[in-house]
């Protein structure tokens, strides 16, 4: 069966093969204690520590001498932002498995960059918050802007597409893809690139 709480006790005892927690329903005053072996936890233990909400896929389990159910878990997932950052994770694990985080792969961003290339949505607070701070802190800048969609289905066409004719200028230093007043990913393009 499925059941869903927050972690409000974990243990994972150095050496053994089985990891104890205990779930607790944040609506009602209702615990049960799940034990998991090491690699279940160990898929989501990037992401879970106590307080995280989690769903477990488990098999009920009935302790006669003392009267006590609990849970022997076969899988583990977070809940809500926890699932989100396991998702993150995952992901971030198998791009450094191809090697995109490698050092040799990393460009230096210049120390001034003259013209800057900026991926945003029409008339965004994005738009208007990286315009605003790059002029505050560098008045020469100047930028080279790609409105797109930020969402929905044709956002990655059009942001993909927006950063391919950014790099395609040569005058240009940075490419800066921003969402919602927040910076996804900073590109640079070293002189040598082409």
């Amino acid at each position: 069966m499925w059941v869903e709480g927050q972690i409000t006790q974990l243990s994972r005892r150095p050496g053994a093969g089985v990891v104890f927690l205990t779930l607790r329903d944040p609506s009602y005053d209702i615990s049960v204690s799940v034990t998991c072996y090491r690699q279940v936890f160990d898929a989501v233990a990037d992401v879970v520590t106590e307080g995280a909400r989690v769903v477990v896929l488990a098999k009920p389990e009935w302790y006669a001498p003392r009267g006590q159910l609990s849970l022997r878990a076969a899988e583990i997932r977070p809940v809500g932002v926890g699932e989100l950052l396991a998702r993150l994770e995952q992901l971030k694990k198998a791009l450094a498995r191809e090697g995109l985080f490698a050092p040799e792969r990393k460009k230096p961003l210049p120390f001034l960059p003259q013209l800057v290339g900026l991926v945003c949505g029409r008339a965004s607070a994005a738009e208007r918050d990286v315009l605003e701070n790059a002029r505050h802190r560098w008045p020469a800048v100047r930028f080279e802007v790609r409105n797109v969609a930020v969402q929905g289905v044709h956002a990655v066409p059009q942001v993909v597409q927006a950063v391919k004719e950014l790099d395609a200028l040569e005058d240009v230093d940075v490419i800066i893809v921003a969402r919602a007043a927040a910076v996804w990913r900073t590109c640079c393009r070293s002189p040598t690139s082409s």
